[in-house]
């Protein structure tokens, strides 16, 4: 089952104790910071930035619908010829396509890419990657029900990113303009979205300092 934005964050609220309605304001930041022992820092950088990802928590599994036009200018390497128009608004087989024989995934006809497709809060790709966060969390039925990773474990699954990534150490050198930039270098290869990452993270820090 995906989530939409309230129920995402009413599923937080009740992992976290405090009343679900769906609102991420700042009771509910700071007792996620709680929760998850989190320092104000951490807490701004992290929820700043996996706002930004899932386009201010509302967005936790990958959109795979692509046109044959998207196709062939997001993925053409892996559509030769024509055969995007194979392949246009079909996100299964899209994903069973582009993911096959990568992080860990079977080929094509397996249908990994599509099981294993980006999920949670930054996007957690690949059967490998799902086996290490099962391990992570010591809860193997995440690789039989991966859609977990898009509800109940969205947030943790941006953890485990930033634990294998040392990016904790990022966040703890404080909340300005060059840290942002340098977190946001780390999670997307580049500055995208880089002002409202901004916004949010100093907006978050506001909520918990």
């Amino acid at each position: 089952k995906i989530l939409n934005m309230s129920d995402q964050i009413k599923l937080l609220q009740e992992k976290i104790g405090v009343i679900a309605d769906g609102a991420f304001g700042p009771n509910t930041l700071r007792a996620a910071m709680a929760f998850y022992k989190m320092t104000p820092y951490r807490a701004a950088h992290f929820f700043g930035q996996t706002g930004h990802e899932t386009a201010t928590f509302k967005l936790f599994s990958e959109n795979l619908n692509y046109s044959a036009s998207g196709l062939s200018k997001i993925f053409g390497k892996y559509f030769p010829g024509n055969l995007e128009k194979e392949y246009a608004r079909e996100p299964e087989k899209i994903a069973s396509r582009v993911y096959g024989n990568r992080m860990g995934n079977g080929d094509e006809e397996s249908g990994d890419g599509w099981k294993f497709r980006g999920r949670g809060a930054l996007q957690l790709t690949g059967k490998n990657n799902y086996t290490a966060f099962a391990k992570y969390l010591n809860r193997p039925e995440i690789l039989d029900n991966p859609d977990l990773v898009a509800s109940e474990y969205a947030f943790e699954s941006a953890m485990f990113f930033f634990d294998k990534n040392n990016l904790w150490s990022i966040c703890d050198k404080g909340i300005d303009s060059n840290t942002i930039t340098k977190l946001t270098r780390r999670i997307n290869g580049g500055t995208n979205g880089l002002d409202h990452r901004k916004v949010l993270t100093l907006k978050y820090y506001e909520y918990v300092k």
